[in-house]
Order: C-alpha cells, then structure tokens, then sequence
C-alpha cells in the first residue's frame, strides 16, 4: 500500500520533502510531478527498484531511462558535452526538454542503452522536484508514466495511487501539471538531432 503525500506546488513542505527523499533511499518506487506531468522515480544505484519499474511499464532492456538532475553541475559528472552544448543547456535548462548524451563512467551500466550506451538528462521546472533533488544530493532515475497499452501518460494522483497503489511506496500529489511530453533532444555526437517534439520549443535546437 503506497503512501500519498499533498506537496504544495509553489512551497513545497520541507517535512514531506525529507520523508519523500528517505523513501527513495530506502530503495522505494515512487510517483512525483514535473513540468510535464508524472514520472516514476527511484535511487539511481538500486537495482531491485529499477526492476519493480521495468515491471510497471512493462519494459524491456532496450528503454532509454532518465536522470532527473538539480542542474549543469550534476549533468556534467554522468554525460559527456563540449562548450557548445554546455551554451546550449545553461540557456533552455530548467524546463521541458530530455537530453541524450553519451554516458560517463558514473552511470550504472543497467540505465544506458545496451547499444549506444547513452543517457536521458532531464533538470525540470518544478519546485516539488527540485526540492526533493536538492534533498537527495544526486539525481533520480526516472521514467515517464505510461502504462502498458496507453499513449498518454496517468495525470490525476488519485488515479495513480487508485490504480498502483500496491506497485508504489509513495504518491506525490502535486497538482495538475500537464500531459504533453518532453521535447527530445539528441546530443550524443558532433551534430544535434530534434528526435520528439513535445513541450519543449525545439528551435534553440534546430
């Protein structure tokens, strides 16, 4: 039976940020809102949560997951840029955009794709999330909320936790924060690609 927390969106509890991060760390699987919608979220370093994760969306080793990240600072130790594109993140971060990046060492070798061994990169425009990052002191793996045979992703909590509560430890309840997805930008070599368009305006990158 999950938990349900009500986090303000604009002044996020600090009591509930800090049993939301300890959660996390304790190797839950979490629901948590951000500038486009609901995402499910676990510790970066645990596998048996990243497992319970692949079983909710039902996905196989090929998926591309995401680390939600407070800022550049924090990319910089788990993807590989230049100057360039370190310009180009500083300018449209926080917001709606994944990025993908090669990799660094740092990244547990379970998270990348089995091929590129590339990266999803997301720094939100949340408060809620960016409370509880700055909490975590690292990023959290994370993966958009879309159940197995849905095109859209789940977008009312009480649905969420109605629906999983026995397949989450937590539901964050954070208001209604949008359904379009991010806007995916591939940066992994010398050229940038636009791979979706979704919330994020794709012409800084085009």
């Amino acid at each position: 039976m999950s938990q349900f927390f009500q986090i303000h969106p604009e002044n996020p509890q600090v009591r509930l940020i800090k049993q939301a991060a300890e959660v996390i760390r304790q190797g839950g699987v979490i629901v948590y809102p951000t500038d486009c919608g609901y995402s499910l979220g676990c510790h970066l370093g645990d596998k048996s949560a990243l497992d319970r994760i692949r079983a909710i969306r039902r996905l196989d080793d090929k998926h591309n997951f995401t680390l939600v990240c407070r800022d550049l600072s924090e990319i910089s130790t788990y993807a590989r840029f230049d100057n360039r594109l370190y310009r180009l993140l500083k300018s449209n971060t926080p917001g709606p955009y994944t990025f993908i990046f090669s990799a660094t060492s740092e990244v547990p070798r379970r998270l990348l794709h089995p091929k590129r061994k590339t990266i999803g990169i997301r720094v939100p425009n949340n408060r809620i999330v960016s409370a509880l990052l700055e909490e975590l002191g690292e990023p959290i793996m994370s993966a958009s909320l879309i159940l197995p045979g849905e095109t859209d992703p789940m977008t009312d909590p009480y649905d969420i936790r109605d629906t999983l509560e026995h397949a989450l430890d937590l539901v964050i309840d954070g208001g209604f924060c949008g359904f379009q997805p991010t806007t995916v930008v591939a940066m992994e070599s010398d050229s940038i690609e636009v791979v979706r368009i979704g919330a994020g305006d794709p012409a800084p990158f085009t």
